[in-house]
């Protein structure tokens, strides 16, 4: 089986298991995703599928190169295209093959990568969860940094302190998220707990811890 799917973010929710506890859940539209290309070893040195997502109907917003890569598959034209590396388990895949969310069942481990939120530039208590100073009339102290190094010794800032600078719009990924439902005819995917990425961001979910 394959081992994973790009989607959408749709938002968060919450639903109810058996015992009627009330379990945070993040739905994501994934998939149906038609493999437009495989990637071999010995052809191109490593093996990976290369995955469409979001038919585009109107052929002027398709590039004349990607024209004729979606004609030589013999798959419709595609918005976004993402490639997964294969670890040789997944079985045969072939090209024009729809991928969907029935390669996923409840109880299944899966990691999920996004894009984070911009947050633009911050400081260093946002950024890096800085205590600041005491909040009283005349501390003249509440949200620097504070001492980033010693003037004897070593006289200088190390490379990497954490300090202000831009923050988000970064890849992320979290792992062994657990996936608490499926609804093959919607296309949707919901797994417990929050994925990166702002509402209707992209996402790969893929299988593994």
């Amino acid at each position: 089986m394959a081992i994973g799917l790009v989607g959408r973010k749709v938002g968060m929710t919450q639903i109810f298991d058996e015992r009627g506890t009330a379990l945070p859940v993040t739905v994501i539209q994934a998939g149906p995703c038609p493999v437009v290309q495989r990637k071999t070893s010995a052809r191109d040195g490593y093996e990976a599928i290369q995955l469409g997502f979001e038919s585009q109907p109107k052929r002027q917003r398709v590039t004349r190169p990607l024209q004729g890569h979606f004609e030589k598959a013999q798959v419709p034209f595609q918005r976004l295209l993402r490639e997964i590396r294969l670890q040789g388990d997944e079985g045969e895949l072939s090209v024009g093959q729809i991928l969907t969310v029935s390669l996923f069942e409840a109880g299944d481990r899966v990691r999920v990568s996004g894009t984070t939120k911009g947050r633009g530039f911050q400081g260093g208590v946002k950024r890096w969860g800085y205590r600041g100073g005491a909040e009283t009339h005349g501390s003249m102290f509440h949200r620097a940094p504070g001492s980033i190094g010693a003037s004897s010794y070593p006289s200088r800032v190390f490379r990497g302190h954490h300090l202000p600078g831009h923050m988000g719009a970064a890849r992320q990924t979290v792992q062994g998220l657990k996936v608490v439902a499926v609804d093959t005819e919607k296309h949707l995917l919901l797994v417990r707990g929050a994925v990166p990425g702002p509402t209707g961001g992209l996402v790969l979910i893929q299988k593994g811890k």
